[in-house]
Order: C-alpha cells, then sequence, then structure tokens
C-alpha cells in the first residue's frame, strides 16, 4: 500500500516534458544513409538493393524528424517569442537577486537571545 502513495506522488513531478526527454538521434542516421550512397557497387541487383534500403533509410530519418519536431512543440515555453522568453528571463533574474538580497539580510540580522524558562 505505501508503495502506491510513492508512485503516484512521483508522478505529477514528471508530468512536464523537459529537454532531456527528447528523442531526436538523427546522426546515425544521416551517417548511414552517407554511407549508403557513397557505396558504388558494380552488380546491378546489389544497385537496386543498396538503392532501395537507402530509400527505406530516408523515409526512417522522416520519420524522425517529424517525431522530434513533434517533441519539441510538447517543451514548455515553446510558444513565447524569443523576446517574450528574454523579458521572462530578466524578470527571474531580478526576483533571484531580490530573494537573495533578503537571504543575505536575514542572515545579518541580529538575533535576540530568547531566555529559556
Amino acid at each position: 500500500m505505501m508503495e502506491v502513495v510513492e508512485i503516484a506522488e512521483e508522478a505529477p513531478a514528471r508530468s512536464q516534458f523537459t529537454v532531456d526527454d527528447l528523442d531526436i538521434e538523427i546522426l546515425p542516421l544521416v551517417y548511414e544513409i552517407i554511407r549508403s550512397v557513397e557505396k558504388d557497387p558494380h552488380d546491378n541487383t546489389q544497385k537496386a538493393k543498396d538503392s532501395q534500403d537507402t530509400s527505406h533509410k530516408i523515409l526512417d530519418l522522416q520519420k524522425k524528424l517529424d517525431s522530434a519536431r513533434s517533441q519539441i512543440k510538447k517543451l514548455p515555453g515553446i510558444e513565447y517569442s524569443k523576446e517574450e522568453q528574454l523579458q521572462k528571463l530578466e524578470t527571474l533574474r531580478r526576483q533571484l537577486k531580490l530573494k537573495r538580497e533578503l537571504l543575505l539580510k536575514y542572515r545579518n540580522m541580529c538575533t535576540f537571545d530568547v531566555p529559556k524558562v
């Protein structure tokens, strides 16, 4: 029973999609396509097979790119323009600066000795 509660508590924490969740590994596919294009077999049947394999790899790459586009649209803040993002970043930096100043102020305040009763 205790494990069910812990799992239920963790689920909302992971509800936000982050950059780490993106699966956009396309370089191996691009490399395979380039390698298959570079091959120049003299046998016509082998050329036809390689051409078909290359076409299949290109389709896989297209699917991967479409998947990446759809994943990127899920990222939070992607709907804002560059200027809006920079403005939000500046606002957050100002808030951070104020909070740091307050923490420093409270740390340096005099502490009052409370007599124990």
